[in-house]
C-alpha cells in the first residue's frame, strides 16, 4: 500500500468479478457453479492449463465421492453428467492383519442396506469427473476463466487486487484460495500452517481382477500402513497403499512385474489374479491445516484449508463441504445486503468448517498411529473394538451414516 497508484486503485475500486477464485482443480469448479449460481460473478485463475477433458484412457486416478458429495454435484448440475461412470459402494469391510497372512476375523462391516439414503458413496475417475466440472464451467453464465499464476495479492476495506504473471491485475470483492496444501492465496496472506509429516507415501494406482468386486470396498490395515481397495466399474478396483517413505521408495523403482509382485501378497487373492491398469501415482503423507481459514477477504477452501491422511478417503469429500458451506454463507450474506467478504461474514464460514475439519484430521491422525504399528496389546484392543461395534447396530449405523458424509452440520447442498 506504500505505491500511490496501487492505493489509487484501490480506493476507486471497480470489480472485475465479485469473487476471484484462485485455483482450478477440482474444488474450485466446485465453488465457482453454485456461487454464478446464486448471482455472483466469478473469475476462476488456474496456474495450470486445462487437461484433457475428454481423455479416453483411464490413468489410474479415482476419487471416492461421499453419499452427501453425490447431493452436492447433483445440486449444481455435475451429477447428471457423470452418474453413468459412478460405481456404487455398497458394503465397505475393514480389517487388520499382516501381509500374506490374511486378515483379522474380527473387523468391520458396513452395508448401506442398513440405511436409507442408498448407496454409502460411489467411485468416480478422475477423467469424467475433471471433465464434467469443465465443461460445466463452459455452459455456466457468470464464469469467466483465467489461465495465469497469481504472484501478488493487496487488499484494502473495499477490495481486493490480485496481480497476475503477465502483468495484468484482476479486482475483485472477494479472494479464495482452492489452490492446494502449498497455498500461495494462504502464504500471500501471511497465514502460517500446523502439522506433521507422517514419514509415509500413497502408492496410488488401479487394477484389473478376475472376480466381480460387487461394490464392496476394502481397508486392510498393516503395520506399514493401510491398504485401500475401492471398487471402479467394471473387474476394476483403485489402490490407495500406504507405505513408509523409505519402502516406498524401493517400490516406485520397481518395474511394473515387481511392483505387482509386492502388491499382490498385501492384496490376497480373493478377486483372483491382478493386473495394473493404467499409470502409477505416488504423494508424500502429512497433516497440514491452516492456522486460520480466512484472512481480510479472504477464504480458504480444501487442500489450501487442510491435508489429511487419506486413510478414511475424506480429502475431497471434506473440501466439498468446505464450498457447500461457503456457498450458503456467502448466498445468505448477500440475501441480507452485506458485504460479503467482511470479517464478520467470513468468521461465520470458519465457525462452521474449522472445528469440524480439526475434528476429522486428528481422527484420521489417531486412526492411522493406532492402526500402523505392531504392538500385540494394540492389535488386539482394536481388533476388539472393530468386533464389539460390528455387533451393536445402533452404533454400526451412526459409523455407516458418517461414512456416507450424512453426519453433522451439513449445507443445504448437501442435505436430502
Amino acid at each position: 500500500m506504500d505505491n500511490p497508484a496501487r492505493a489509487a486503485i484501490l480506493k476507486r475500486m471497480t470489480y472485475d468479478s465479485d469473487i476471484a477464485i484462485v485455483g482450478g482443480g477440482l474444488n474450485g469448479p466446485a465453488l465457482a457453479l453454485p456461487l454464478a449460481q446464486a448471482g455472483f460473478s466469478v473469475t476462476v485463475i488456474d496456474a495450470l492449463p486445462a487437461p484433457d477433458r475428454h481423455a479416453k484412457d483411464f490413468d489410474g486416478r479415482a476419487y471416492a465421492l461421499a453419499h452427501g458429495s453425490m447431493r452436492l454435484l447433483d445440486r449444481i448440475g455435475i451429477w447428471e453428467r457423470i452418474e453413468d461412470h459412478a460405481q456404487p459402494m455398497l458394503e465397505i469391510k475393514v480389517s487388520d492383519g499382516h501381509a500374506g497372512a490374511g486378515p483379522s476375523p474380527l473387523g468391520l462391516h458396513f452395508d448401506h442396506a442398513e440405511i436409507e439414503e442408498g448407496p454409502m458413496g460411489y467411485m468416480m475417475e478422475d477423467r469424467h469427473l475433471r471433465g464434467a466440472f469443465l465443461d460445466a464451467l463452459d455452459d455456466q453464465a457468470g464464469v469467466t476463466q483465467i489461465q495465469a499464476r497469481v504472484v501478488a495479492q493487496e487488499v484494502s476495506h473495499t477490495g481486493a487486487v490480485l496481480t497476475l504473471e503477465d502483468g495484468n491485475v484482476h479486482r475483485t470483492r472477494l479472494i479464495i484460495g482452492c489452490d492446494g496444501r502449498a497455498s500461495g492465496t494462504a502464504a500471500r496472506a501471511g497465514i502460517t500452517r500446523t502439522g506433521w509429516d507422517y514419514g509415509q507415501t500413497a502408492l496410488v494406482c488401479a487394477i484389473e481382477h478376475e472376480l466381480p468386486h460387487h461394490g464392496i470396498a476394502h481397508q486392510f490395515f498393516m503395520p506399514e500402513g493401510p491398504l485401500a481397495i475401492l471398487p471402479l466399474l467394471g473387474n476394476r478396483s483403485s489402490i490407495v497403499w500406504s507405505e513408509s517413505q523409505e519402502n516406498a521408495a524401493a517400490l516406485n523403482r520397481l518395474n511394473e512385474a515387481g511392483y505387482m509382485a509386492a502388491l499382490r501378497p498385501r492384496f490376497g487373492d480373493f478377486l483372483g489374479d491382478i493386473a495394473l491398469a493404467g499409470q502409477r501415482f505416488s504423494y508424500p503423507l502429512a497433516l497440514t491445516i491452516a492456522d486460520s481459514f480466512i484472512g481480510e477477504r479472504l477464504a480458504l477452501v480444501g487442500d489450501a484449508a487442510h491435508g489429511m491422511h487419506p486413510i478414511a478417503g475424506q480429502g475431497l469429500n471434506a473440501g466439498l463441504r468446505d464450498v457447500g458451506a461457503l456457498v450458503q454463507v456467502l448466498r445468505d450474506a448477500n440475501r441480507r445486503g452485506e458485504d460479503i467478504a467482511s470479517s464478520m461474514v467470513l468468521a461465520r464460514y470458519q465457525s462452521w468448517r474449522r472445528f469440524d475439519t480439526a475434528t476429522l484430521a486428528m481422527a484420521t491422525d489417531l486412526t492411522n498411529k493406532l492402526f500402523s504399528n505392531d504392538n500385540p496389546l494394540l492389535r488386539l484392543g482394536r481388533d476388539i473394538g472393530m468386533g464389539v461395534v460390528n455387533a451393536l447396530p445402533a452404533l454400526r449405523r451412526s459409523f455407516i451414516r458418517e461414512a456416507a458424509g450424512l453426519t453433522g452440520d451439513l449445507p443445504d447442498l448437501m442435505r436430502g
